[in-house]
């Protein structure tokens, strides 16, 4: 990283440490996605570029002097004009983590090389699946070979902090052929993997298509989800969130290879999201960015803050998010302060039905909570039930 980035100048001593950054661009939206994203569009991202540095600027007394990680997401970042991404990160503030999502297609050695020169320690490549017949199903533009292709790029640029992220519940899949997706992946070595249930949101063109398989689908599901968990701690990566894992022996215990963004996000702490369809979460209130490019790009050219909403978010609402966000790590919740979003029956029920682990202080005071490895994959059914 260089000074300047690193600096800090003109921020507040406090804030948040977190950084989101949304590039929309891709170069086709595929039929499941329900995230903010524009097709093409070459001609705006070098004002879209300048838009979010702009934005930076003025939301720079939200963020503290020295952040833990900055998170550029998408869309397919890398699918953003090459010069303008590299103007991009070397714009944003430095931290000890930066990640950058890629679709696989698009990381040549050259554009490795772009991400290792601008300081991206991280990049989260979206393999979905390596089964040709699936990715056509997803329809994804990258086969099996270029998310090799893609990692070896990436190895050769010195960035050994790799993270594939898979969908299962495609339609057409078995359990075979989920095996064989994990097999592949872990033949990678990537240091981290995020393993997703396929999410069809009703009334989109993807859920027309496969009704029928996706019912079907949902029925395996549960099944899927143990497979997953198996295969992969088996094969040595720690199951260290409800849909994350970490490879525990390339980080040779010297090195924690969790998703340190995402980790800030359950843990509760404060982040600052720039672009189109950003949230942020600070002091108290969470704020959304409107998903208009243009509304977006005249805003801020014009000097004015980017249309948004934003919700105040009272005591216990933000006791019970911290609640069914850290519930999701396997390290033990501490409760200080939240023990009025607690249903206390409920929680007694839990701990006796072998689904939660209560931890108590010297004097028989409750202070932690964790999921048994049974209660972690009922997750979000348990978590349900012990909210007051």
């Amino acid at each position: 990283m260089n000074e300047r980035r690193d600096a800090g100048v003109g921020v507040a001593a406090t804030g948040a440490r977190h950084l989101y950054v949304h590039l929309p661009f891709c170069a086709h939206r595929c039929g499941y996605c329900d995230f903010v994203t524009v097709v093409g569009r070459p001609e705006q991202h070098a004002r879209y570029v300048s838009a979010l540095l702009a934005e930076l600027v003025q939301r720079q007394a939200e963020l503290a002097p020295a952040l833990e990680t900055v998170f550029v997401g998408g869309g397919t970042p890398t699918f953003t004009d090459p010069g303008e991404l590299g103007r991009l990160l070397g714009g944003l503030p430095g931290a000890a983590e930066v990640t950058v999502e890629a679709n696989p297609e698009t990381v040549t050695g050259t554009l490795a090389a772009l991400l290792a020169a601008s300081g991206v320690t991280r990049v989260s490549l979206g393999a979905q699946s390596f089964e040709p017949t699936l990715l056509e199903v997803l329809e994804r533009r990258a086969g099996p070979d270029d998310v090799r292709r893609a990692v070896h790029h990436l190895r050769d640029a010195n960035i050994d902090n790799i993270s594939l992220d898979l969908v299962y519940g495609i339609p057409g899949q078995s359990t075979a052929v989920l095996d064989r997706d994990l097999a592949e992946a872990v033949a990678l070595e990537p240091e981290h993997l995020s393993l997703y249930e396929l999410e069809a949101k009703p009334g989109t063109r993807f859920t027309h298509a496969w009704a029928a398989e996706l019912d079907r689908q949902a029925e395996a599901m549960e099944g899927y989800f143990e497979r997953v968990v198996d295969r992969l701690t088996g094969a040595g990566y720690r199951w260290y969130e409800t849909a994350n894992f970490c490879n525990r022996e390339r980080g040779g215990g010297a090195r924690d290879l969790r998703a340190q963004h995402n980790l800030g996000y359950w843990r509760g702490s404060d982040y600052v999201g720039l672009g189109i369809g950003a949230v942020s979460t600070v002091a108290g209130s969470r704020r959304r960015n409107r998903a208009s490019l243009g509304a977006y790009l005249d805003a801020v050219e014009q000097g004015r803050a980017p249309g948004h909403e934003v919700e105040v978010i009272d005591d216990l609402t933000a006791c019970r998010e911290r609640v069914m966000l850290g519930l999701r790590l396997d390290e033990p919740l501490e409760l200080g302060g939240l023990e009025g979003a607690l249903d206390h029956v409920e929680l007694r029920r839990l701990e006796e039905g072998g689904l939660i682990e209560v931890g108590h202080d010297a004097s028989g005071t409750m202070t932690t909570l964790l999921l048994t490895r049974r209660g972690r994959f009922l997750g979000g059914g348990v978590t349900a039930r012990l909210l007051a």
